[in-house]
C-alpha cells in the first residue's frame, strides 16, 4: 500500500538558501520508532507520544492533509503494511523538519522482518521496542505467536488468532497452540454437556 504518496504531501518548508559549499540550511526533524509484537501497545505508546507533543504547543496529526503543510509532528501507525515508509521518514525529517514517530510490528510471525518498519531503523534518532506478556507464563513477551495454520504473512485478526508469547514459548509454539486447542475442546465439550443436563467433572 503506498499511503502516504496519495495521502500525504509535504511542500519543501526551507527558503533555499545554502551556504558556500551549497549546503541547504533546511530545519532537522526527527525520526523515532516504536516496535514490538502484537498486543505490546505500540498504538498506545504512539498517542501517548503524539499527546505529549501535543501538549508542549507542536501541531500534530496521525493523519495529514495533502493541503496541510503546517504540522510538525506525524504519527503512523501499522507502520509495517507502508511501501513508502523509508522515502517518506527520510523526505519528512530531513528536508521538511518534520518529526515522525512511527509505530508498527517488527517482525512477523516467523519472526522475519515485516515490511519496511526495519529498514528505517538506521535513520531513527530513538528507537523503543516494546513488550507484551507471555499469555502462557507471564514473563516479557518479545514475539507473536499464530494460533492458526495460515500461512499467509499479512493476516489481519487480534487476540483470536495471534498470541504475545516469551522465546521459550515461541520455540515451543506448535504445542502450545496444540495444547490450548485441546483444552479448548475439553472446555466446550465439558459445557456442552452441562447443558444438555449430564454429568461429568472439568
Amino acid at each position: 500500500m503506498s499511503f502516504f504518496q496519495s495521502q500525504i504531501s509535504l511542500a519543501p518548508s526551507f527558503d533555499g538558501t545554502s551556504d558556500r559549499m551549497g549546503l541547504c540550511h533546511c530545519p532537522s526533524g526527527e525520526i523515532h520508532v516504536i516496535v514490538g509484537p502484537m498486543f505490546a501497545g505500540k498504538t498506545t505508546a504512539l498517542l501517548r507520544r503524539i499527546k505529549s507533543e501535543g501538549n508542549n504547543g507542536r501541531n500534530v496529526a496521525m493523519i495529514k492533509s495533502s493541503k496541510d503543510t503546517s504540522l510538525d509532528v506525524i504519527g503512523i501507525d501499522e507502520a509495517q503494511f507502508f511501501d513508502d515508509l523509508y522515502d517518506f521518514c527520510c523526505e519528512a525529517a530531513e528536508h521538511d523538519g518534520k518529526t515522525i514517530i512511527v509505530a508498527g510490528l517488527d517482525g512477523d510471525y516467523l519472526r522475519r522482518s515485516f515490511g519496511s518498519v526495519l529498514d528505517i531503523i538506521p535513520l531513527a534518532d530513538t528507537i523503543t521496542k516494546l513488550t507484551a506478556r507471555c499469555e502462557i507464563c507471564g514473563k516479557r513477551a518479545f514475539f507473536t505467536l499464530r494460533k492458526t495454520d495460515e500461512t499467509r504473512t499479512e493476516l489481519i485478526g487480534g487476540s483470536d488468532v495471534y498470541m504475545p508469547v516469551c522465546r521459550q514459548h515461541y520455540v515451543n509454539g506448535q504445542a502450545i497452540v496444540e495444547a490450548a486447542r485441546n483444552v479448548i475442546g475439553v472446555s466446550v465439550k465439558s459445557l456442552e454437556r452441562l447443558l444438555s443436563g449430564g454429568s461429568g467433572s472439568c
